[in-house]
């Protein structure tokens, strides 16, 4: 398995605006995707109010690519989030068992 961690910093005043996107688009989204076991959602929190993120568990990285192209490392993010991100980093990490 392949984990992939998304995290987001908001532009400035923008943190609610993300939030609601966050919750209403991204994560259903991510929650009915082919190849995803499971996801691990990160809301802000009062320290670091403009930060989220994402720990995103995949079958393999055919699944991954299959939903995000052959270019994996990139940050994708959707043009209705565009405006909402001053910055973005993704990292991947295969799953060890415990």
């Amino acid at each position: 398995m392949i984990m992939r961690i998304f995290q987001v910093q908001t532009q400035p005043g923008k943190e609610a605006e993300f939030s609601k996107f966050f919750h209403e688009v991204a994560i259903p989204l991510m929650k009915s995707t082919d190849g995803i076991v499971d996801i691990f959602p990160g809301k802000a929190r009062e320290e670091s109010p403009r930060e989220f993120s994402m720990v995103m568990l995949w079958r393999d990285l055919d699944a991954l690519k299959a939903f995000v192209g052959e270019d994996y490392t990139d940050a994708h993010i959707a043009p209705e989030e565009a405006e909402l991100v001053a910055h973005r980093r993704i990292a991947h990490y295969d799953l060890v068992e415990v």
